[in-house]
């Protein structure tokens, strides 16, 4: 071994799955230096995900009954004449698996990293088996208030080497069951320091809201981004959260509307990463075929470019985005709950057979990552190994 060239052991090495290649820096330091650079970290994220398979990391409920949520691992090959899909599932510690712990969205993949948000609020990296239950923010609720609604983003910091998650938080009166000004708190929590932290609020654009039909993980350009609205003349913006500055910003966006304007339609913010931009899905609401046109803003730094890209469809038996990515492929939930991907395209569909009860169904992209959650002083962290099991809910419903 010690003969080998240290550049042919990494081209070797590199083709191995995160999981193997943690057991690998076991065989001698050679290979726990080589495994542990941080140029080989990056390297691998790009060149181990660039030819391989199509692969989803999946949130669902899949029963009527309990809030327990399941965490699916898919991957298939679109060249497979039998549409065999292939699903595990990444089983949590004990404590995490009763019907008390679920999760209601998940975002990412940030380098591999990805966010589930619910009851615990969660980082995982499902290539190392890396499952960390953020702590509890401070945040108290003023006296009086009648009810508040969180609104999650994350993404990383280039420039500390840290992932971070920011959270939006929009408090209503009791007594006037009225928003103000003065009640929208923000918290961002570090991975770096394992804790969260108040953040100056003074540079959000208010009073305004935030469309609850935004739900694909868009950061772009070391942004996290919801779209929202305010009512009145201004109209539809996209609020975009800098996580190396810590300032938000608006975005102005046209009216942007569906060919026929009459439509009532969803519109979803999306990222376009080959353009390092972001983008805006418009389709209606009702109908079970339905047609959607994508807009795109071509230069992320100019809110005047923003054009309509292109238009696809009928797509059959389509009832709503759940997520987005490569710039062509959409998964959708069907209206018997079923989790669709089409690819626009090739005009390929394809029911990858798993169900999601009340909503519950949320899919990403899934890619291999040496990144670790386990980093610096441990005190405090719950930051637990995960094990992947076969799926037996698999083709559930059929």
């Amino acid at each position: 071994m010690e003969r080998l060239p240290q550049d042919l052991v990494s081209k070797i090495l590199i083709k191995l799955p995160a999981i193997e290649l943690s057991k690998c820096k076991c065989i001698c330091k050679s290979w726990l230096d080589l495994i542990t650079n941080p140029q080989f970290t990056t390297n691998y994220y790009t060149v181990y995900n660039k030819n391989q398979q199509e692969h989803l990391l999946v949130i669902r409920r899949p029963f009527l009954c309990g809030l327990k949520t399941y965490i699916s691992h898919l991957s298939w090959n679109f060249n497979d004449p039998k549409k065999h899909v292939l699903s595990e599932i990444f089983n949590p510690p004990y404590e995490f698996s009763s019907d008390h712990k679920y999760w209601t969205e998940i975002m990412g993949p940030c380098n591999g990293i990805f966010f589930l948000e619910g009851n615990p609020n969660v980082l995982m990296n499902p290539s190392l088996r890396e499952f960390m239950v953020l702590p509890q923010s401070h945040f108290t609720p003023p006296q009086g208030f009648y009810s508040f609604t969180e609104y999650y983003g994350f993404g990383f910091d280039y420039k500390t080497n840290d992932y971070k998650v920011v959270v939006l938080k929009d408090l209503w009166l009791k007594e006037t069951d009225e928003r103000q000004n003065g009640y929208w708190n923000v918290e961002l929590y570090s991975l770096n320091l394992n804790s969260w932290r108040k953040i100056d609020a003074e540079d959000l654009p208010l009073p305004f809201d935030i469309w609850g039909s935004s739900r694909v993980f868009t950061f772009v350009k070391n942004c996290y981004h919801w779209w929202g609205f305010v009512d009145g003349n201004i109209g539809d913006f996209v609020l975009a959260f800098n996580m190396v500055d810590e300032m938000f910003r608006k975005i102005k966006v046209p009216r942007i509307e569906y060919s026929s304007s009459s439509v009532e339609c969803f519109k979803t913010l999306v990222p376009f990463d080959e353009h390092d931009t972001i983008g805006v899905i418009v389709y209606p609401i009702r109908g079970i075929e339905k047609y959607f046109d994508v807009w795109v803003m071509k230069d992320y730094w100019d809110e005047e470019s923003w054009i309509k890209v292109y238009s696809v469809g009928p797509v059959p038996v389509i009832y709503k985005l759940v997520g987005f990515y490569g710039g062509n492929r959409f998964l959708w939930k069907d209206s018997n709950e079923r989790l669709v991907l089409y690819e626009s395209e090739k005009g390929n569909v394809r029911c990858l057979q798993v169900y999601g009860k009340y909503d519950s169904i949320r899919g990403v992209r899934y890619v291999e990552s040496l990144v670790s959650l386990r980093r610096g002083n441990r005190s405090g962290r719950q930051c637990f190994s995960c094990s992947l099991i076969p799926d037996p809910l698999l083709n559930l419903g059929e």
